[in-house]
């Protein structure tokens, strides 16, 4: 059942439980608008959770993580690895409540962007230069003083496995002004769920989750570096280069 016939079948049934998945936990995110954000954030725990059982049931795909324990801090910045659609989905299910930073327009996609505005989240203008950056470290410091863990992709946009853009200096410049640590992770997402691919293969992502990087009296170039080397040679550990033209 892995000829691309199959495949595409079962990335189309996927899908279609993945918008019946979107409007009813977002409709429901939306509707319970009143309730506490960290009471929303358990409905997206939910919604993760879903998403994951229907690529498991449809597409075949599982998951595996590596490190849990290193999320054993009070409170952190997350920097991860951004492959695939899989991690904006997954992340929720194996990490504490985190906050996303995610550019504004997201949030004018009907449902999901409704549900995604009231999840506690920090929406940046891309092209407000400076003052997104401003806006990304007095919002992100705040959350955090309040325990709030966040969640960033350092390379700010999806990339092919194998490859990887220059890592932005935000998520570290947050972790350099607010002095909370930051946790690095990696995974191989992208060779099972490939951007822009409508079809999904099946296997077991890996997730490695690294030990925290502490932040306090350091520059902001050499928190981004420490968590560059670490995720990139993490993802030589983990990659599979036959997976990758598929």
């Amino acid at each position: 059942m892995n000829s691309r016939a199959a495949l595409f079948i079962r990335s189309l049934l996927f899908w279609i439980g993945f918008i019946i998945n979107v409007v009813f936990f977002g409709l429901l995110i939306v509707i319970l608008f009143f309730t506490p954000s960290s009471f929303r954030l358990k409905i997206a725990k939910l919604w993760s959770l879903t998403n994951n059982l229907l690529l498991r049931v449809f597409c075949g795909i599982k998951y595996k993580v590596e490190g849990l324990e290193n999320l054993n801090v009070e409170t952190a910045i997350i920097l991860c690895k951004h492959q695939s659609t899989w991690e904006t989905l997954a992340l929720h299910s194996f990490t504490p409540y985190v906050r996303w930073v995610f550019k504004r327009e997201l949030m004018k996609i009907p449902v999901f962007g409704w549900a995604l505005a009231l999840t506690d989240p920090i929406a940046i203008d891309r092209g407000a230069g400076r003052a997104s950056i401003k806006q990304l470290i007095d919002e992100g410091t705040e959350k955090l003083n309040d325990g709030k863990w966040m969640v960033l992709f350092p390379e700010g946009t999806r990339t092919s496995p194998g490859k990887t853009h220059k890592y932005k200096i935000g998520g570290a410049l947050l972790a350099k002004k607010s002095g909370y640590p930051v946790i690095p992770i990696a995974h191989n997402a992208g060779e099972f769920w490939p951007k822009h691919s409508f079809i999904k293969w099946p296997g077991t992502i890996s997730v490695v989750i690294g030990p925290a990087i502490e932040s306090k009296g350091r520059s902001a170039d050499d928190i981004n570096a420490d968590v560059y080397n670490w995720i990139e040679s993490s993802m030589e550990e983990i990659s599979d280069k036959s997976r990758w033209n598929r």
